[in-house]
């Protein structure tokens, strides 16, 4: 299915999770922030957030130093 991830068009598997998109993009979860349809998610709440087509999605990950770059 198509989703877009920071902006991007990408073909996910469908019936996915965001923890499970998380996962399989190898990201550490601790240092993540996610907005899925412009509200941001909890990290508790990730697996039970469900993606359909044509969702948004943004992973801003945090780095040292105060930075983030965007996944």
């Amino acid at each position: 299915m198509e989703v877009k991830i920071n902006g991007k068009s990408q073909n996910i598997s469908e019936d996915i999770t965001l923890s499970e998109l998380i996962a399989q993009k190898g990201l550490n979860f601790q240092r993540i922030v996610i907005e899925h349809n412009l509200k941001i998610i909890k990290k508790e709440d990730l697996a039970q957030v469900k993606i359909k087509e044509k969702d948004n999605i943004e992973i801003v990950s945090f780095l040292g130093g105060g930075r983030c770059r965007i996944c």
